[in-house]
């Protein structure tokens, strides 16, 4: 799975980031939307943490992306 997200490159995350974690913009971004859910204990429907998974799916892949470049850019400066 690491070698897929390794050979993607980094504008691909960010656009999926961007576009799909945050659409809908208005009235509030959905990802914002169910993260306050979440904490509030009120996420209850499967709706809800399917579009919670879904939503936040391209924040994680980025970070992973981004954990994976700092690293390798840390083992070639040491």
């Amino acid at each position: 799975m690491l070698k897929i997200i390794d050979a993607l490159p980094l504008p691909n995350f960010i656009v999926l980031s961007l576009f799909l974690g945050l659409a809908p913009f208005f009235p509030q971004p959905h990802l914002v939307e169910k993260m306050t859910l979440l904490m509030h204990g009120e996420l209850f429907k499967m709706l809800d943490m399917f579009d919670l998974f879904l939503h936040g799916t391209p924040w994680v892949l980025l970070f992973i992306k981004l954990t994976l470049i700092f690293t390798r850019r840390k083992q070639y400066t040491t």
